[in-house]
Formats: C-alpha cells, sequence, structure tokens
C-alpha cells in the first residue's frame, strides 16, 4: 500500500510517496531533507499534533492556550474534552501552564496570551 502525503516541515511541501507493507514502513520518496523523511515517517507510524484553543476565565474572557509539546492525534478529542472543562481563576501570562500533563502525555496547555482576570 502506498500513502501520499505533501509535506508541512518547510513552505517547499514535497509530494512524499511511503510505501507500506504489513504495517511497516518500506521505502520513502519524494522528500527532499531529511526531515521530510522524518515527518513522513512519523506521520504514519505515529501521527501528532500541536492543539490550540481557548479557555473559560472566571471573568468570561477567553485565555488563548496550546499544548507545549505534539500529542497523539488520537488522543485530540479528548483532549478538547478536558480543555472544555478547564477555568482560569486568575491573571495568566504567556507561557503559564493551565493544565498540567493532560491526559499523560507530558504536555502542559499553556497559556498564548497574557490575560488580566478581575478579581
Amino acid at each position: 500500500m502506498t500513502k501520499n502525503l505533501t509535506c508541512i516541515i518547510c513552505p517547499q511541501g514535497c509530494s512524499i510517496n511511503v510505501e507500506m507493507e504489513n504495517g511497516e514502513v518500506k521505502n520513502i520518496t519524494g522528500n527532499t531533507c531529511k526531515r521530510g523523511y522524518d515527518y513522513a515517517y512519523s506521520e504514519v507510524t505515529n501521527p501528532v499534533r500541536t492543539i490550540t484553543s481557548t479557555v473559560k476565565s472566571k471573568d468570561g474572557d477567553m485565555v488563548p492556550v496550546k499544548t507545549s509539546k505534539p500529542i497523539p492525534k488520537e488522543l485530540i478529542f479528548k483532549c478538547m474534552e478536558e480543555i472544555n472543562k478547564a477555568i482560569v481563576n486568575q491573571s495568566i501570562k504567556i507561557g503559564d501552564v493551565v493544565i498540567e500533563n493532560i491526559l499523560d502525555t507530558g504536555a502542559d496547555v499553556v497559556a498564548t496570551r497574557n490575560v488580566d482576570i478581575k478579581q
């Protein structure tokens, strides 16, 4: 089986073909650099994504957040359920942890903007 991917690592957007047999990668072609090869291999064996979203604050403002590192793609919806439950109760600065180690992935959900919460 062959999977066709467009590399998203750089603006070049290489068209990469990944040949698989019995769930194993047999050949990767079309990439013009090692980063493209690594992206294609990861995408077919263990796809991950960085999540960006917002968390509610106690005064109604929205706090933009993202995961500190990519998480497994299959956990995106569970991650969003946890993010949607969270409420920020105090002022927050960029990089502050809003949810620690979400779903035991090793990734924290961190603020991406300073937000002053009215006390």
